[in-house]
């Protein structure tokens, strides 16, 4: 068992694509608070706990096969000529949920979330410990993966100077979408969602794009675009500053100047806590139509009901990439309700038919 003691949350066979020596040992580290480049961390300690998974080691070996999966992908996409297939697109956009649901910032997420909540109400019972998170966030694996399997995919090939880099939180959602259009402003985005876009850098110069084919044109080509301008590799690499909980991972020994412009560039706008947590109390009521009204605390004012709503918080990145494109005539479903705006695929799963286009608006 002690061989197994030492679990990683973004695994080993991952990190080593971007490692900055040849025996695939090292990695260089860039940590945000300290504003400081390891230049040779040892890959083997980081992004690991003591038993992260589990004592037991039931998911530490459930996850074995797919990272050597995942390695054996890699290998094939970085040969020539390479073709991207469906079964493949399939398993990026699964590799992409599994990473993103089992990373410590994911399960500290909902430790803080849970203790958040725990302090609005006052109750303890809300409470969650790291472990519980993790085993409850990989739980959600096979629930959610079916919301994302609509999505198109595509490959980026980085021909440019500068690299991708990767976090210890690589596995990006975002919406530009969302963050663009000022009727989406009150809405959240989940896995569901119109303008969805799901980003992880595979290597330096590969990179994996998971998107609504309904919002967003990316032009490509058996799968594959090819990245020629820095500028689209620095919209890419906000993002992984934006996500990351401490650390950004890159191959290079010698780019702390380019960090810091990255870092300078979104140290204004990373937000504190990924998630707001808002308390309403019920307002008036009027032929059964009951409307609530946001409070700064639950002790603000006497009241007999309440809601508590967890809004996760998300910002726009100081530029998106120009090689993803609004798709002409592309659009979004909606019935106006607390639903928010969604994918065709979600809508037949809701199983209703009183959802309608909204035309997605470019300027």
């Amino acid at each position: 068992m002690a061989s197994n003691k030492n679990q990683h949350y973004v695994p080993q066979c991952y990190l080593k694509k971007f490692a900055s020596d040849e025996s695939k040992a090292a990695i260089s580290l860039y940590n945000l608070d300290r504003k400081k480049l390891v230049k040779t961390a040892p890959i083997k300690n980081q992004c690991s706990k003591n038993y992260f998974y589990g004592e037991d080691l039931i998911l530490e070996k459930a996850l074995q096969p797919i990272e050597g999966r995942f390695s054996a992908m890699i290998r094939n996409i970085e040969e020539p000529g390479y073709i991207l297939t469906k079964p493949n697109e399939l398993f990026l956009k699964q590799f992409w949920l599994l990473q993103y649901l089992r990373t410590e910032a994911a399960s500290r997420r909902s430790v803080e979330l849970s203790a958040g909540m725990g302090a609005v109400v006052g109750e303890v019972e809300f409470k969650m410990e790291l472990k519980e998170a993790v085993q409850q966030s990989m739980r959600m694996f096979d629930k959610t993966k079916h919301l994302i399997s609509d999505l198109k995919v595509c490959l980026f090939k980085n021909n440019t100077p500068t690299t991708f880099v990767t976090s210890d939180d690589p596995a990006v959602s975002t919406n530009w979408w969302h963050l663009f259009d000022k009727r989406a402003e009150l809405q959240s985005f989940g896995f569901g969602s119109a303008g969805s876009l799901f980003i992880l850098p595979l290597t330096p110069t590969l990179l994996m794009l998971a998107y609504d084919g309904d919002v967003y044109n990316v032009p490509n080509k058996n799968g594959w675009v090819k990245v020629k301008n820095t500028s689209d590799v620095d919209a890419f690499n906000y993002l992984q500053f934006l996500n990351c909980r401490a650390n950004i991972y890159t191959e290079s020994l010698d780019n702390l100047p380019y960090l810091e412009l990255i870092h300078n560039a979104i140290i204004a706008i990373k937000p504190s806590q990924r998630h707001k947590i808002n308390y309403a109390i019920l307002d008036k009521s009027d032929d059964g139509i009951k409307r609530f009204r946001v409070v700064d605390s639950p002790d603000t004012e006497e009241h007999e009901e309440a809601i508590i709503h967890c809004q996760p918080v998300y910002v726009a990145p100081p530029a998106w990439p120009r090689l993803i494109k609004w798709k002409l005539k592309g659009f979004v479903l909606t019935n106006e309700t607390g639903v928010g705006f969604i994918r065709a695929s979600r809508a037949e799963m809701l199983g209703t038919n009183d959802f309608y286009k909204l035309p997605v608006r470019k300027t």
